[in-house]
């Protein structure tokens, strides 16, 4: 990699500790908000729906502007605007006469910065000159893992000495890390995704390749695998244990945070050395097999061992998918990238979604859930096997 960009990548990487900030900061304080500004619980649990609703329509939307404004200008933005919710999260409950209506309005400022962020991010890495880019997209992602490790974490640490009174100052800490990446965005080199005189592809033309519908559908599964199994963690391991919520949280999605950073910094390390579609192959088989033995295994412990096995089976599965992308269509530009985070925040959602489904319909039978949910790593191990196909197809 050019030296020069260097900082470039740690400024991406930076970003995605940031939309780590804003997808698990606010949910560590819904009890809290609960108590102090009595909103009853179903209101509250809205705000994780709508944060990735905001997100999917940014995602759709930014087809039209980012190109026109470049990625510089965006990438500002979409740090200002993930400042920006977590700074009126600090007032805007107080000063509006519905409690709720502020911290809707601060979610969805912040919502708009994580959806961009999530649309820009992995493409200006993509952009930069390196002599292997899986190992760079993986290495991103796994920053994702580490930030969602760190807010709970270090959040957890400042509650715990200064007070969950206390929150809003550490909402205010938080804001510095946006406010100061924007500001190296615009110092930073950025370089330009699509070679000079050509031009992207047109949602029109991207729906017409077989290929790109391939792409979608194992964003969809990337997305589902991970979310299904890391959204119902906690449940799991209080409900199997008969531990707090707290030692839970710790127990179940943290352990998988870290199990899948794990997984993503390996192959940024050595990907080089690496193929990764057998990797992704790989990966696929140890998710179908951590999927049984959560649903399968009858010893409470051995199932939540399972869950965190799991974690390090989808680490590969999205920046991967964004690799492959990459490869087959050079020419994708900002609309492939777009529609590759619609479709994971889509399937983010479908996953959990059908876990919760499948468990109500079986009285609340969450392993059951979960053993429906194989259906996405089987399904994103096929479009692995479909895309090394029409590859092969097109390079004869």
């Amino acid at each position: 990699m050019n030296h020069q960009y260097n900082k470039t990548i740690t400024a991406c990487f930076i970003g995605y500790i940031v939309q780590a900030v804003v997808n698990n900061f606010v949910p560590l304080l819904f009890l809290t908000f609960q108590r102090t500004y009595n909103i009853p619980l179903s209101q509250i649990t809205l705000l994780v729906t709508f944060n990735f609703g905001v997100q999917l329509l940014v995602d759709l939307l930014s087809i039209g502007f980012v190109d026109r404004i470049g990625y510089r200008a965006s990438m500002v933005i979409a740090h200002l605007f993930s400042a920006a919710g977590l700074i009126l999260l600090t007032f805007l409950p107080e000063l509006l006469p519905s409690p709720f209506a502020g911290i809707l309005i601060s979610v969805m400022v912040y919502a708009i910065g994580g959806g961009l962020l999530e649309v820009l991010v992995s493409p200006v890495v993509e952009a930069c000159p390196s002599e292997n880019k899986e190992k760079a997209m993986s290495m991103l992602h796994s920053f994702y893992c580490w930030g969602h490790v760190g807010v709970v974490l270090l959040s957890t640490i400042f509650f715990h000495f200064f007070g969950i009174q206390n929150w809003k100052m550490m909402a205010l800490i938080w804001a510095v890390v946006p406010l100061c990446n924007a500001f190296a965005f615009t110092k930073v080199p950025i370089a330009s995704l699509i070679k000079e005189g050509e031009t992207g592809l047109q949602l029109k033309e991207l729906f017409g390749l077989k290929i790109f519908w391939i792409l979608l559908i194992m964003m969809i599964c990337a997305g589902a695998s991970e979310q299904a199994v890391s959204q119902w963690a906690s449940t799991f391991a209080e409900k199997g244990l008969g531990i707090s919520k707290t030692a839970g949280d710790l127990a179940g999605p943290m352990a998988f945070a870290i199990f899948m950073g794990t997984s993503r910094a390996f192959y940024g390390k050595y990907g080089d050395r690496i193929h990764l579609d057998h990797f992704m192959i790989y990966s696929c088989c140890l998710c179908i097999l951590a999927y049984l033995g959560i649903s399968l295994l009858p010893i409470p412990q051995l199932s939540l061992l399972a869950c965190a096995v799991c974690g390090l089976s989808v680490g590969i599965m999205w920046p991967g998918t964004f690799s492959k992308a990459s490869a087959a269509l050079p020419n994708g530009g900002t609309a492939m990238f777009a529609m590759l985070a619609l479709g994971g925040d889509v399937g983010c959602s479908a996953g959990p979604t059908l876990v919760g489904m499948v468990s109500n319909a079986l009285h609340d039978n969450l392993k059951m859930g979960v053993l429906a949910g194989i259906i996405f790593p089987v399904l994103l191990l096929l479009g692995i096997f479909l895309c090394s196909k029409l590859s092969t197809r097109s390079s004869l």
